[in-house]
């Protein structure tokens, strides 16, 4: 990278340039009601509290706190408040990757197998054509979140993890469809070690995050410390905003697991926009920018909800780590993020040097994209629109074609039709060959299912119909699921398949990848998918 300056140096040098207008010229360049638009926006959206950062021209704008960070507690969310990233750590892996490509220890088009000779799919010649680069723009074939029950809420480690996707149904032909995928990230992430003998999380820190003074930035819920101003996680559950258990993403962590504020991401912002130069150093060379920011697979544009048309793209794909579209002529690099009670957005505009992100503390992404747009609209020059209501009128109209289809299930649903065998010949040990095992035990006239690698998965099972049965997770804000056994001819059972019960349930609950059959069918454990 021949002009690197050393991390020390390079932080001094941050820190003294002036990344903050004055409090007047800041305002007199944002929309004029914004303040009062995102209190109603975090209103409407049941949203606690917001933190947002905005960089113009190598300047920070605004990085500014909304709202409270704990349901019940005052104290507010500023601009220093860590919420979990998610899914916008993405960016910061393949920078890692784009840095040791700068360096000439590898290249996005060299297969895995030559750093992680262990890496393994499905299908053989996949695994031998897989390159760095299919790594990260979730092209694999596999199905949309494929392999995200065994990082949630699980005790495997990342090695397992990746070692299990192996046992992951393609569901299309390699480099045909575009399928989001979180895991094979996290095998992205252990091309670092593979190349430079320090994980993801040491070389993310001693490489991007001290170099740009992103002090408040933690790797992972792990690396929390006393005294940290996190803010707490929230949904609507059975209709009342409230707390949610946190997810803990660290398994995987090159994929979603930073924390950080908007003080510390306005750093990362000027430093995207810049093409990897930070004040007179560089981080990363243009030329990786352009690679980062240029198209590799077509994302299919479907029709918005009539309340957002107007948002319909001409062009969309993935580049690396980053969406790719564009919005009234310009653009638009950006990507979302999403954790249980978390969601977030960032938003690059690289020909007017713009940068937006937004981050919250509740599970509603209509907030941050109704803010993007109208800070867009603003920077644009372009008439006002009220996105806040036009997304609030797009989220009802389709929840309430949810409602209605899920009204239908209900009605068309058999509930005289009982289960073909008594209750306690459901019982067992169950195995899959990509999760591992369950259990199904019947206690007080109940049947409980456990996922054993995921203590959060403890569901009581109540009938549905026939041979099926509707999870009912004892841990909130999982998406229920239902539960079908198949029988041979002689009622002896062959396997049970699962589904999410709603069209809304978030695609990491891959249920429908799961085939899990009696364990002595499976040879005592050991996989066998049929």
């Amino acid at each position: 990278m021949g002009n690197r300056l050393p991390s020390a140096t390079l932080t001094l040098l941050l820190a003294g340039s002036p990344l903050l207008t004055s409090p007047a010229a800041a305002q007199a360049r944002l929309p004029r009601r914004f303040d009062a638009d995102v209190a109603r926006a975090l209103r409407e959206f049941q949203v606690p509290g917001a933190a947002i950062a905005i960089v113009k021209d190598g300047r920070v704008v605004l990085a500014k706190g909304y709202g409270v960070r704990r349901l019940g507690d005052p104290t507010p969310v500023d601009a220093h408040t860590l919420f979990q990233i998610a899914s916008n750590t993405k960016a910061f892996a393949t920078a890692c990757l784009a840095l040791l490509a700068d360096s000439g220890k590898l290249a996005w088009v060299d297969r895995v197998t030559k750093y992680l000779p262990d890496f393994q799919l499905a299908d053989p010649w996949v695994t031998r054509e897989f390159t760095i680069e299919d790594l990260v723009t979730h092209r694999s074939g596999l199905g949309l979140g494929a392999g995200d029950l065994l990082w949630l809420h699980s005790t495997y480690g990342r090695a397992e993890i990746i070692r299990r996707l192996r046992a992951a149904p393609p569901v299309s032909s390699f480099r045909s469809q575009y399928a989001y995928d979180n895991v094979l990230y996290a095998a992205a992430g252990e091309i670092v070690p593979a190349v430079t003998g320090k994980t993801w999380e040491t070389f993310v820190r001693d490489r991007i995050l001290t170099p740009l003074g992103m002090t408040e930035t933690r790797v992972g819920v792990a690396d929390l410390r006393p005294g940290d101003p996190f803010a707490a996680p929230h949904a609507v559950l059975d209709g009342r905003l409230q707390i949610v258990p946190l997810d803990t993403v660290d398994n995987i962590a090159p994929a979603a697991a930073l924390i950080s504020s908007v003080t510390d991401l306005s750093r990362w912002l000027l430093v995207q926009l810049d093409s990897g130069r930070a004040g007179v150093a560089r981080l990363w060379t243009a030329r990786r920018t352009r690679e980062m920011w240029s198209a590799q697979t077509i994302l299919p544009i479907a029709d918005p909800d009539p309340p957002l048309a107007a948002l319909r793209p001409n062009f969309a794909a993935y580049g690396l780590g980053w969406r790719l579209r564009d919005y009234r002529g310009h653009k638009i690099v950006w990507h979302t993020g999403a954790l249980a009670g978390m969601a977030s957005r960032t938003t690059l505009v690289p020909d007017q040097r713009l940068g937006i992100v937004i981050l919250t503390n509740g599970e509603n992404d209509d907030a941050h994209d109704a803010l993007t747009y109208e800070l867009l609209d603003h920077f644009f020059g372009a008439p006002a629109t009220d996105w806040i209501k036009a997304f609030d009128d797009a989220s009802q109209q389709t929840r309430s074609q949810v409602d209605s289809a899920l009204r239908v299930a209900r009605r068309t649903r058999d509930s005289t039709a009982g289960p073909s065998l008594p209750l306690a010949r459901y019982a067992g040990r169950y195995t899959d060959a990509l999760y591992g095992d369950a259990t199904i035990t019947l206690e007080q006239g109940t049947l409980v299912l456990r996922f054993s690698r995921s203590p959060a998965f403890v569901g009581d099972l109540a009938h549905w119909q026939y041979d099926t049965f509707r999870t009912g997770w004892r841990t909130p804000n999982l998406a229920d699921a239902f539960v079908t056994f198949d029988l041979n001819p002689d009622g002896s059972i062959v396997q049970f398949r699962m589904a999410a019960v709603s069209p809304l349930a978030d695609f990491s609950f891959d249920y429908q990848d799961l085939r899990f059959v009696p364990a002595a069918d499976a040879g005592g454990g050991g996989g066998g998918r049929r």
